[in-house]
């Protein structure tokens, strides 16, 4: 199990979602299970690509697997009853997960 947070939420700095993040906390955050970072955005506002590490998984996120299924790496906002289950996973591994919000949707 990993020291600190399970769960690394990343997303693009000024962007709908670390805008939302800002306003609404989810309780996973408030008790310190994940962390958000706000990183540079391009000008297109997508989150800038890491230098380090790999993209191990990549999927959609909940409302647009529903609506727009060929749309990846794009969210609206992020909800407790979303990130709930991704912390309880990511607390099975020994190292944190990163959560890479790439752009708004």
């Amino acid at each position: 199990m990993a020291a600190g947070p399970a769960l690394i939420i990343q997303v693009a700095r000024g962007g709908a979602v670390d805008r939302q993040l800002g306003i609404e906390r989810p309780d996973t955050v408030v008790s310190g299970e994940a962390v958000v970072e706000a990183g540079p955005a391009d000008e297109a506002g997508a989150l800038v690509p890491s230098d380090h590490g790999e993209v191990v998984l990549s999927v959609l996120s909940p409302e647009a697997l529903a609506r727009e299924p060929e749309v990846v790496e794009a969210a609206e906002e992020v909800r407790d009853e979303e990130l709930a289950p991704v912390v309880e996973a990511a607390k099975a591994n020994p190292r944190p997960v990163i959560l890479r919000i790439i752009r708004d949707a």
